[in-house]
C-alpha cells in the first residue's frame, strides 16, 4: 500500500536555507582572525551599543520579559501537536509537518544567538589583546597568587571602618561599574563600555532551581543580576555581566575582564569583591594540586599557612558566601548546572562549568607581565 507524502516547496526551500545558514555560521568560527576582526571588533560593537541604548531606559528587563514569551510559544506549539496528533491519526505526514517546524524554529534560534552574540565565543580575545598567553600553571605559581590575593583582601577588608559591609542598591551596582570600565578604558581602550542596560533578572524567586547569580541575554543586549545574593559579590558579578554585553562570551575571559574592571575601580568595596572572589578559586585550586602532587604533610603545611594568615573579617565574609548557596541548594540545581556545563562545552570552553576557574591562567599570566594584580 502507497503512502502519500506532501511535500511543500516552499516550507523545504527555506528548511535547507536555515540549515545551510546554521552550518555556515558554525564554520564561521573555525577562523578567530576573521570573527575578531570582522565581527568582534567590527559588527558587535555597534550592535551592542545599539540594544544597549534601545533596552537601557525600561526600569524592568525586556529580555526576561522575551525569554517568558519564547517559552509560552514553546508550550503553545507542543500543546497544539499534541491535540493535533490526538485528534488526528499520527500519520507520515504529520510527523514530517512537526518534523519540519521543529527544525525550522530551531535553526532560526541558532542563527540569531550566533549574529546578535554567539560568534564571540570563537574570537581571539583577550589573549590577543594584552598579548599575554595563559599556560598550564604549577602549584607554585598558584600559591604565589594565592599569597598576593590573601594580602589584597586582608588590606581591603581593614579599609572598611566596620564589620559591616555596604550593601548596595542595584542603582549604585550600575554606576559603580559603569565608572570601573571608565577608569579601565584609559588603561585598556579596548574595553570600552557605553549605554548602561544591566538589570534585576525578574526570574531571581526561582534562580536557585535555575542555578545564576548574573547571565546575559543576546537578543537584548542587557544584563540581568540576581538581587538576592550575598552583596559583597554583587560588585563582581555586575563587572563579569558587563564584560559579556562587550562581546567576551567565555566565561574565564568574563571573569578576568570583570577582574580588571574592579580591580581598577576608585571604589575599595569593588576591589574587594573581586578579589575575594579570584581568593576563592584560587585556595580551591591550590588545594586540589596540593593534594594531587604533594605529600600530606606539605598539604597539611599549605591549610596552615592560609588558616593563619587570611583575616578574621575575610573569613567571615567567605563563610557568609558559602553558607547562602549551600542552604539555597536543590534537587534541580545540579540538573540546571549539567545542562550549562553542555552548553559551555558546544560553545569551544571543554573545561565546562569548571571554566570559570580558568581566569587563574590568565592572572598568573597578566601578573607575570604586567607585574601587578
Amino acid at each position: 500500500m502507497a503512502i502519500a507524502i506532501t511535500i511543500r516547496k516552499n516550507q523545504l526551500k527555506s528548511t535547507f536555507l536555515l540549515l545551510f545558514g546554521s552550518i555556515l555560521l558554525f564554520f564561521v568560527g573555525f577562523w578567530p582572525d576573521f570573527v575578531e576582526k570582522w565581527y568582534s571588533l567590527g559588527f558587535y560593537p555597534l550592535l551592542g551599543n545599539w540594544l544597549r541604548l534601545l533596552t537601557g531606559w525600561a526600569l524592568f528587563s525586556i529580555g526576561d520579559l522575551l525569554y517568558f514569551g519564547f517559552w509560552v510559544w514553546i508550550s503553545l506549539f507542543l500543546i497544539r501537536g499534541i491535540c493535533k496528533m490526538y485528534k488526528e491519526k499520527l500519520t507520515l505526514n504529520l510527523v514530517i509537518y512537526f518534523l519540519g517546524n521543529g527544525i525550522r524554529f530551531f535553526c532560526w534560534v541558532y542563527i540569531l544567538f550566533k549574529l546578535f552574540w554567539g560568534i564571540n565565543y570563537s574570537r581571539m580575545g583577550i589573549e590577543q589583546q594584552l598579548g599575554i598567553q595563559k599556560h598550564q600553571y604549577t602549584k607554585e605559581d598558584i600559591t604565589s597568587l594565592t599569597k598576593l590575593l590573601i594580602n589584597k583582601t586582608n588590606t581591603l577588608r581593614r579599609s572598611f571602618p566596620d564589620s559591616t559591609l555596604p550593601n548596595y542598591s542595584l542603582d549604585r551596582l550600575k554606576s559603580e561599574a559603569f565608572k570601573s570600565y571608565q577608569l579601565t578604558n584609559l588603561l585598556h581602550p579596548f574595553i570600552s563600555y557605553k549605554n548602561i542596560a544591566v538589570k534585576e533578572s525578574l526570574y531571581t524567586p526561582i534562580a536557585n532551581y535555575i542555578g545564576f547569580t548574573g547571565y546575559y541575554n543576546p537578543f537584548s543586549g542587557e544584563a540581568q543580576i540576581r538581587t538576592d545574593v550575598p552583596n559583597v559579590i554583587s560588585p563582581y558579578i555586575t563587572c563579569h555581566e558587563m564584560a559579556h554585553q562587550l562581546g567576551y562570551a567565555s566565561e574565564s575571559e568574563a571573569n578576568f575582564v570583570g577582574y580588571l574592571a574592579a580591580s581598577n575601580s576608585g571604589n575599595p568595596y569593588f576591589k574587594y569583591s573581586v578579589y575575594l572572589d579570584l581568593l576563592g578559586y584560587a585556595l580551591s585550586q591550590q588545594f586540589i594540586l596540593y593534594a594531587r602532587d604533594s605529600s600530606f604533610a606539605d598539604f597539611k603545611e599549605i591549610v596552615k599557612y592560609n588558616k593563619s594568615n587570611i583575616d578574621t573579617l575575610v573569613k567571615k565574609d567567605r563563610k557568609e558566601i558559602r553558607h547562602f548557596f549551600m542552604v539555597s541548594r536543590n534537587s534541580i540545581s545540579p540538573v540546571s548546572a549539567d545542562l550549562y556545563d553542555q552548553y559551555l562545552k558546544l560553545n569551544k570552553q571543554l573545561a565546562g562549568i569548571n571554566s570559570y576557574d580558568e581566569v587563574l591562567g590568565w592572572l598568573i599570566a597578566y601578573q607575570k607581565k604586567y607585574k601587578k594584580l
